[in-house]
């Protein structure tokens, strides 16, 4: 489990691009105020927030599979419904929501035929499925470079845990995902977003933290091998020594039940 840690700890990773991807998702899925809302792999809620802003807590549902992360939903946003679940096992009616969402996440399933069957079932008719997962071999500027940095260290490692080569991370995968799992009116396509850092020891430290599977990669170094690697992804960056901002782009398949 690599996102069983502290939420704090994803919130600064991966944690701090969620807000502006939740509501360029939300726009792109033409989702608006009214709509009973379920997110799926909702994490710490730092996307969540906005769906919140957008339709009240009281029309938000949360399931995530982390311990951690599903105590910061219930303490973040009492309103909402939350709860410990798989994707591919929801504990919900068929048909209990306007939509279902799935950031960042689809990619992370067991099964994920199974748990974009399990959104959809839930979902009622008519009702709009989405998703979206980061553009893992190109523009996803903090990992992309990391295991750019991992692969001139580290060559026959990088090639075995760089998420490259996950699923769903190449355009039109999502959108065939979909398409099996009998949605209607598919659409896919890209979201950009940026995340501010105060500098590069606050881009640094989630890593050591262990958070996802480049954290992951980077706790289980000794000292030295890790700080050869900060050193070589600073260098790759090419971030100045104060605050900067990096660019992600995402890949999101949108569908109707």
């Amino acid at each position: 489990m690599t996102f069983s840690v502290p939420a704090d700890a994803y919130d600064r990773f991966v944690g701090r691009y969620s807000y502006g991807l939740t509501d360029a998702l939300v726009s792109a899925a033409g989702i608006g105020a009214g709509s009973s809302m379920l997110d799926v792999g909702a994490g710490t809620g730092a996307g969540m927030r906005r769906l919140v802003e957008l339709v009240g807590p009281s029309a938000v549902t949360a399931v995530d599979p982390s311990e951690p992360f599903v105590e910061a939903l219930r303490a973040r946003f009492p309103g909402v419904d939350a709860r410990l679940a798989s994707a591919e096992a929801l504990p919900f009616d068929d048909g209990a929501f306007d939509a279902a969402l799935a950031q960042l996440v689809v990619n992370f399933m067991k099964d994920p035929a199974a748990g974009v069957a399990e959104m959809r079932r839930v979902t009622r008719p008519g009702g709009t499925v989405a998703g979206c997962v980061w553009d893992y071999p190109g523009q996803m500027t903090m990992l992309r470079t990391f295991w750019d940095a991992v692969a001139v260290l580290d060559p026959e490692g990088a090639a075995a845990v760089d998420e490259a080569r996950m699923p769903f991370g190449r355009r039109g995968e999502l959108a065939e995902l979909w398409r099996r799992a009998g949605l209607r009116e598919v659409e896919d396509g890209e979201l950009v977003v940026a995340a501010a850092y105060d500098g590069f020891d606050d881009l640094w430290a989630p890593f050591t933290a262990g958070v996802g599977p480049a954290g992951a990669y980077a706790a289980a170094l000794d000292d030295e091998r890790r700080d050869a690697l900060r050193r070589e992804y600073r260098l790759r960056l090419s971030v100045p020594d104060g605050p900067f901002e990096l660019e992600a782009r995402a890949w999101y398949t949108v569908g109707r039940t």
